[in-house]
């Protein structure tokens, strides 16, 4: 079985990773294994070498002189122990795999606790550990980068991962990094845990987000209760765009997919969730993204780029002009 790209910002207690905030180590764990110190590689310039070989799978479509590689970069959401945390990655590569993605997937493992009810803990260590996902990762990997051969960079984060993602790139720009000229390709977003109104173009918790990235695609869902108001676990914050969706006014660049009408039909209809759904991986209607193989599809196609994100097969145009995941 093939080794499972993990950048960690846990700390180490007794030989073992805790859910703390502690200094990046870079892991190649064998898949089905738990993250151990034991899999971080000493010599880091190797582990990205690794990963760059990993991602890269051909010649660019639009430059057959060059070739082409593209890294998923997956950051996990709160209440996440790091054995569901590597279960997500092995699904999410199975699922792309399936759809055609020839790239690699490399897990962010922040401390996230394996606790409901360690929401606020959670977020603390989110925030303090986010500005290494930039500095330790995305931007050496942009520094690495060769004149023959480009990696996409892309982004995927589920539930508090979106916040994770959110505060790594304004971290990064209020630290005004010796090297400011990293970008990524896509940023997606599922189950996100951040404000809707947050996403607003001019607002300035996002601003870097959407200065440092190609496209936004966030997929949102009204069923999902674990970003209802009144969950209590989540102490009644503002509506989340993982629910709601993104607000009217964010830059040309975002793109909501309304997934509600997918997943009522998904839920119900016991044939659809048999065929569709491989795995379920955590709180259903929050989570329900990995392991389907619809989403999967329409991940795929955001990923590669080529295909205006009005014309994805998976995607129709609703009458009030917004699109949403269809099966078609």
């Amino acid at each position: 079985m093939a080794d499972q790209f993990v950048m960690c910002a846990r700390a180490v207690e007794d030989g073992v990773f805790i859910a703390e905030p502690g200094p990046s180590l870079f892991l190649l764990v064998p898949e089905g294994e738990r993250p151990s110190p034991k899999h971080a590689m000493k010599k880091i310039d190797q582990w990205f070498k690794k990963l760059r070989i990993a991602a890269t799978w051909g010649k660019d479509s639009r430059n057959s002189a060059l070739d082409r590689g593209d890294l998923l970069v997956f950051v996990h959401g709160y209440n996440s122990d790091q054995k569901i945390v590597m279960k997500r990655h092995a699904q999410l590569k199975r699922d792309l795999s399936f759809a055609g993605f020839k790239g690699e997937i490399l897990s962010f493992d922040w401390p996230s606790d394996d606790k409901a009810l360690n929401y606020m803990e959670d977020r603390h260590d989110a925030k303090q550990t986010a500005m290494q996902l930039v500095t330790d990762g995305i931007r050496a990997l942009s520094d690495q980068q060769t004149p023959d051969c480009t990696i996409n960079i892309h982004l995927l984060g589920h539930s508090t991962g979106v916040y994770v993602i959110r505060e790594a790139f304004d971290d990064a720009d209020d630290a005004r990094l010796a090297n400011n000229s990293w970008a990524v390709s896509q940023v997606v977003f599922i189950g996100g845990d951040i404000s809707a109104s947050s996403m607003s173009a001019g607002d300035s918790s996002t601003d870097s987000l959407y200065r440092h990235c190609t496209r936004l695609t966030n997929y949102s869902n009204s069923y999902d209760s674990v970003l209802k108001l009144s969950n209590a676990k989540r102490l009644g914050t503002a509506p989340r765009v993982g629910r709601v969706g993104l607000p009217a006014d964010v830059p040309s660049k975002a793109v909501n997919i309304d997934c509600t009408d997918y997943f009522g039909t998904l839920d119900s209809n016991k044939e659809i969730k048999k065929a569709d759904q491989a795995v379920v991986l955590g709180s259903f209607d929050h989570s329900w993204h990995i392991g389907n193989k619809l989403f999967a599809c329409d991940l795929f196609e955001t990923l590669k780029g080529d295909l205006d994100r009005s014309v994805i097969p998976s995607r129709a145009s609703g009458a009030d002009g917004k699109l949403r995941l269809i099966r078609a």
